[in-house]
């Protein structure tokens, strides 16, 4: 049996008192030990930002990358041992900024993994200055007169690239959002969950009251995830209403199953030839 303390870590957690991460933290958490997911067969990979800090609260293998770089680091770890259970996570700017031709290509690759963008419309770290998905018009330290430039839709971008699984949760409903992460890491393929997450203190525009009102649940409307066009027409869907739960599903063959060699197994089970290897730099 695998229990919540299995993940317990030692490290001091400074987060903001009411930080939006600290619910998924504890939902990741609750979907982990669901599952039954032992932490030597998980490796949580993640960018820069207060976001990428959360593999250093659960114990299990981490690789902490550079800023919009967990998803090809992500990738290789894919290939390496496509066996392993993979999750990333990372900030609305770390993954749509910084990461974001990265995020393109990982859709298209379908990598088997799940991917949990920490969706607080600012950049947390670095004291407030807008990310991709600030909305226009939003005043920061930075945009004194507001944003303007229109916000980066990473749902709607998900989908005109083909992903396969693409859902929204939110924060402060962690039940529903453990769902979500169970859910994904079970789909084969690539799954993206964009977390809203409130920023106590850089955001006082999407605060926990202002989701509580809007979002609706798709799984209390026995919403079907198979339908494209209406996915997108939920994908934009915000201010009255948002919706929360999975937009869309559909399964296609992931990237490892494309390449012959991993039929025989993870490559780090393989036996490795040196002699092989140094023909081919011979030659």
């Amino acid at each position: 049996m695998v229990s919540i303390k299995d993940y317990e870590s030692s490290y001091e957690n400074h987060w903001c008192p009411g930080c939006g991460n600290f619910g998924i933290l504890e939902a990741m958490k609750d979907a982990l030990v669901s599952l039954e997911i032992l932490p030597e067969k998980l490796l949580i990979v993640s960018g820069i930002g207060q976001a990428a800090k959360t593999p250093h609260f659960l114990k299990c293998n981490m690789f902490h990358a550079l800023h919009g770089r967990a998803l090809p680091l992500a990738t290789g770890a894919k290939l390496a041992n496509h066996d392993l259970k993979i999750l990333v996570n990372s900030g609305d700017g770390d993954c749509y900024g910084e990461g974001g031709n990265h995020f393109m290509h990982a859709i298209r690759r379908n990598v088997d993994l799940t991917l949990l963008v920490h969706n607080n419309k600012t950049y947390g770290l670095t004291k407030g200055q807008a990310s991709p998905t600030s909305d226009f018009g939003m005043v920061t330290p930075m945009q004194p007169r507001g944003v303007i430039s229109e916000p980066f839709n990473g749902l709607a971008v998900a989908l005109s690239l083909g992903a396969g699984f693409v859902a929204r949760g939110f924060s402060g409903n962690l039940e529903h959002l453990s769902r979500l992460i169970r859910e994904g890491m079970q789909f084969k393929g690539f799954s993206l969950i964009d977390i809203m997450q409130p920023c106590v203190s850089f955001n006082r525009i999407n605060t926990y009251n202002w989701y509580k009102k809007r979002a609706y649940d798709l799984f209390e409307e026995d919403y079907m995830p198979d339908d494209l066009e209406n996915a997108m027409k939920l994908a934009r869907q915000w201010e009255d209403r948002i919706p929360i739960g999975i937009l869309y599903r559909k399964e296609k063959q992931t990237f490892t199953k494309h390449i012959d060699v991993l039929n025989k197994g993870p490559l780090i089970s393989q036996q490795y030839d040196p002699a092989r290897l140094q023909a081919v730099l011979d030659a």
